[in-house]
């Protein structure tokens, strides 16, 4: 079988270093150099992962650099897209390449341990516009291929786009309120570190991010982070209207966080990519 990458970011190259570890035949194809002559390959592959940027910008979410990757699979071969994308995308997608079979599977790589999380992955996840039998097929087919993983999972594809925005939306989260104790703790004259030995001895709190300085930096930074709440919080705003206080938690943790960055010069040029000059 013939698996195919489309980008060669830190989560294509990964994956991609991973499936060939186990012995796939793999073909990667990006803009760069050395990948960018084997753009007609890939539509010889029988499975295609899509890890492309999915920026959001003062304009909003933008997924046509997936919807241009897509014109390069081959007709009846199955696409999957790894890029973060938001609720409803791969659905809306399918039914403008209607010649191939579209899945979405997310990705949970952290930077720094990404060659690690690509091989030993904690879930895999496929999800499936239609529960239809050939897109069942399909998604087997995908996990057939996959690293093991202890937990597996075939959804909707909404439900599976969904996951991947709780997943970063609770790290975030996490983030913030970290940030809000750290600072009453300085203000009330109490050492984080001994705080911190306690939250992280402390089996019902998720401590991953219990260190609100973070590479001389405060806030959630980093590629993902903030692009992805910034879309999240225009599709709650859109999809629920009547929900104002929903919408106003989404956006206080925003103005909190832009503070924290911008206060700590951490991720300057990702937050004006996102929110534009005027943060």
């Amino acid at each position: 079988m013939k698996i195919g990458f489309i980008g060669q970011g830190y989560i294509g190259k990964n994956y991609a270093d991973d499936f060939e570890n186990r012995g796939y035949d793999v073909v990667r194809y990006a803009l760069e150099e050395p990948y960018n002559g084997n753009k007609e390959k890939i539509k010889d592959c029988d499975i295609v992962f899509v890890a492309v940027p999915t920026p959001t910008t003062p304009k909003g979410f933008d997924s046509s650099i997936i919807e241009d990757a897509l014109t390069l699979v081959g007709e009846g071969k199955i696409a999957v897209i790894k890029s973060t994308i938001l609720p409803g995308t791969t659905k809306d997608l399918q039914e403008k390449h209607k010649d191939i079979l579209l899945l979405c599977s997310p990705e949970f790589l952290s930077e720094a341990t990404a060659a690690h999380d690509a091989a030993s992955p904690f879930s895999n996840i496929v999800g499936i516009p239609e529960g239809s039998h050939k897109y069942k097929e399909a998604a087997d087919k995908v996990h057939s291929v996959l690293a093991e993983a202890p937990f597996v999972l075939t959804c909707s594809s909404v439900e599976a786009e969904i996951i991947k925005y709780t997943h970063n939306g609770s790290g975030y989260t996490q983030i913030m309120f970290f940030n809000i104790m750290y600072d009453l703790a300085n203000k009330l004259g109490g050492d984080w570190e001994q705080i911190e030995k306690a939250v992280k001895a402390d089996p019902m709190i998720c401590n991953r991010y219990a260190s609100p300085v973070h590479k001389t930096g405060r806030g959630a930074g980093g590629h993902c982070f903030i692009k992805d709440i910034a879309a999240l919080r225009e599709l709650y705003g859109e999809t629920i209207p009547e929900d104002n206080k929903g919408f106003e938690v989404l956006e206080s943790m925003e103005e909190k966080n832009k503070k924290l960055l911008k206060d700590s010069d951490k991720d300057l040029d990702l937050l004006e990519g996102v929110y534009g000059k005027d943060i």
